[in-house]
């Protein structure tokens, strides 16, 4: 769901040069970084709060391109030449073409940027292309309405958007969510998928935790895609359906949507998924709960390793609420009725300290049908997740693992516990070397986390960092890319309008 920005990651990668750069590359080339040891080596404030929400990095101009809605609606420039002082260059505004940018991605030397309409965000949206030397617009396409992420193809061939389609107060308005396959050699030709064509499944789907709830019940309109990751083979791309539960894969060779896979539920009452989900408890204190989580991821990203490819999520969570349309309350909200049988303690539960003050789906849970929650679900799975692309089975959470991360590097927001925490909202995952290695955005907990993620059923914690306030995009530059020739991570954070530089150590 578009909060202030949307969170997306673009991922790049890099090569290093030091003065000894010959005596610091391996026989196939590659530099021999510490993913372990990221550091920040330089930071630039473009604007106030939803200042820098997303960015892009084109590697022919040694340009970074950031999304900047604090005001006028624009793209900032920003020279990466020299990464430890990032320096604003230009602006492209964004007013002359009635829209609102909520995201950028680059290929050589092509700026794509995804862009809502500004007269109604129910209308179509557009992606504009411009030229990452001139800013000379390229191209002007129509696109699904509310494009919230945009992304290029491995090989440039294809522009991806995804379209949430979210409704107007009244839902008099809800566009179907879609996803628009943009051909960049083929004067940019557009097809835009509808999931029409899955309703016919929704018993099932539901059954395995996929949410569809609305007050017209139109199975198309209901879904809301909100991220993509695209194979490495630019042959597939799996979407985040985020308040749906699920994640779509699609053909990109046929042009079809060939899997909707529902993601289920994580049990809090399990010992290693433990979690804090009191505001009002005075502290980071984890316990077990008889309540669930529903992912709904945010961000996604793929790896491939042994020929098994794999997509990461940021389990965000989301709920709905309009004026036609509410499906979240507290536990402890008056009309929040416990089945007896279930919750014997229900008043106990109820206090703030315990389950009071937990927000939950209250369109789920009644699964008998006689008006009192027999389930308690609430939003998000405080986690990052990884998923076989074959199956959609999952493979791997984090658990509570983000949280005691947090809590340790000493960020974690007790004031947040009752409503997702620390909220996952950015994934990318990366070749460093050998290695398959993780970044983790947390966007209420001002943190980067890394991870090694070369054994996919059971990853490696590297590394925590503080960012900016409320980190919205997450960026790899390849060293091989990169200005310097080292490995880079930009974070732009919607809070404090700052984009931030990291840069590993060699070993």
């Amino acid at each position: 769901m578009i909060k202030y920005g949307l969170t997306l990651f673009t991922a790049v990668m890099v090569l290093s040069s030091c003065e000894n750069e010959n005596s610091q590359v391996n026989s196939e080339n590659v530099i021999n970084e510490n993913a372990a040891t990221f550091k920040e080596i330089g930071t630039i404030t473009i604007g106030a709060t939803g200042a820098a929400e997303i960015s892009a990095y084109d590697e022919v101009s040694k340009k970074l391109f950031t999304v900047n809605n604090s005001g006028t609606n624009k793209i900032d420039v920003i020279d990466l030449s020299n990464p430890s002082t990032p320096v604003l260059l230009a602006s492209i505004d964004l007013v002359t073409y009635n829209g609102a940018a909520n995201s950028v991605a680059t290929y050589n030397g092509k700026l794509a940027v995804a862009m809502e309409s500004t007269v109604s965000k129910q209308d179509s949206g557009k992606v504009l292309v411009f030229d990452t030397t001139t800013y000379s617009l390229i191209k002007q396409i129509t696109v699904g309405a509310l494009p919230d992420m945009i992304t290029f193809s491995a090989d440039g061939k294809f522009i991806l958007t995804a379209n949430e389609g979210e409704p107007n107060d009244d839902y008099s308005k809800d566009p179907d969510g879609t996803v628009s396959i943009i051909e960049v050699s083929n004067n940019y030709a557009v097809t835009t998928l509808d999931f029409s064509s899955f309703s016919s499944q929704l018993s099932t789907l539901k059954a395995n935790g996929f949410r569809i709830a609305s007050p017209t019940n139109n199975f198309a309109s209901d879904i809301e895609p909100e991220y993509i990751t695209i194979s490495s083979d630019s042959k597939t791309a799996w979407v985040t359906l985020q308040e749906n539960n699920g994640v779509a894969k699609i053909d990109l060779t046929t042009k079809k949507i060939t899997n909707v896979f529902p993601l289920g539920f994580k049990d809090y009452n399990l010992t290693e998924n433990i979690m804090d989900i009191s505001d009002k408890d005075a502290g980071f204190l984890p316990n077990p709960w008889k309540a669930k989580g529903m992912f709904q991821p945010d961000a996604i990203s793929n790896f491939e390793v042994n020929g098994t490819t794999y997509f990461v999520t940021a389990n965000e969570g989301d709920a709905r609420e309009y004026s036609a349309f509410v499906d979240v309350k507290r536990i402890n909200d008056v009309s929040v009725i416990l089945d007896p049988t279930i919750f014997p303690n229900a008043a106990t539960l109820k206090v703030d300290t315990n389950m009071g003050r937990l927000n939950i789906n209250t369109k789920m849970g009644d699964t008998d049908g006689d008006g009192d929650f027999d389930e308690l679900v609430s939003f998000g799975a405080r986690s990052f997740s990884i998923w076989n692309g074959s199956t959609g089975k999952i493979v791997f959470d984090s658990k509570n693992d983000l949280d005691k991360r947090a809590q340790d590097l000493g960020v974690y927001d007790d004031k947040r516990s009752d409503d997702k925490s620390v909220e996952p909202e950015s994934v990318v995952v990366v070749k460093m070397g050998t290695k398959n290695i993780l970044f983790v955005g947390l966007e209420r907990a001002d943190a980067l986390l890394v991870y090694d993620v070369t054994n996919p059923v059971s990853p490696v914690f590297l590394q925590s960092l503080k960012t900016g306030d409320a980190p919205e995009g997450l960026l790899f530059i390849p060293a091989e890319k990169s200005p310097t020739k080292r490995s880079l991570v930009v974070v732009s954070s919607e809070g404090d309008g700052s984009v931030k530089i990291f840069q590993p150590d060699l070993n």
